[in-house]
């Protein structure tokens, strides 16, 4: 039996459309329940095309009638993994605690955790940075490293063009992770 997986994004979805792309193609073999956006946005129409199920699930003036609504949610809908792929929201002490989550993050953790990792990174003159895999715990970004990959930092590269290179890899490396999950049923 699939394992099933819940996705968490809130943006234009290219990490979620390559894990979408990779189970459409067989060469990913999981089921996603759902794609979850506390925004309207891009993500959503993307899995429709896929035939996945979407919820919106907006924040509103309070957050924590919000992180009940989630935990409800998902709850329902019982993954076996979650999968948060450019959701740009803390998620729950009890939500992290009940479910097993992952997350992609730009940077190779523990450096530059946070909204602004890549900006970080740069300001810092670094001259690597990357993708990283984390388990997801109540903290920002600071959950056990599952995997990572390097990206180089070229001189007088721009934040937007590191950012993409960044998600290549990005893009990469979490179907490699979700592969490993599939085939050995845990991380």
């Amino acid at each position: 039996m699939n394992k099933r997986i819940l996705v968490l994004a809130s943006g234009t979805g290219s990490l979620a459309q390559r894990v979408m792309q990779a189970v459409s193609d067989g060469a990913l073999d999981l089921e996603i329940v759902a794609v979850l956006s506390d925004k309207q946005a891009p993500v959503l129409e993307i899995a429709q095309t896929f035939g996945i199920p979407t919820i919106y699930l907006p924040v509103g003036s309070d957050r924590s009638e919000w992180n009940k609504a989630l935990l409800e949610t998902t709850r329902k809908l019982n993954p076996d993994l979650v999968v948060s792929l450019g959701f740009m929201r803390i998620l729950s002490a009890e939500f992290v605690k009940e479910f097993s989550v992952i997350n992609t993050h730009p940077s190779l953790l523990p450096l530059y955790p946070g909204a602004h990792a890549v900006r970080d990174a740069l300001a810092d003159g670094a001259t690597k940075t990357g993708s990283t895999v984390h388990w997801v715990d109540a903290g920002v970004d600071t959950g056990p490293i599952i995997a990572q990959l390097e990206v180089p930092i070229r001189p007088g590269v721009s934040e937007s063009e590191l950012h993409e290179e960044i998600k290549i890899v990005e893009r990469a490396l979490i179907v490699e992770v979700l592969q490993s999950y599939a085939a050995r049923g845990k991380l």
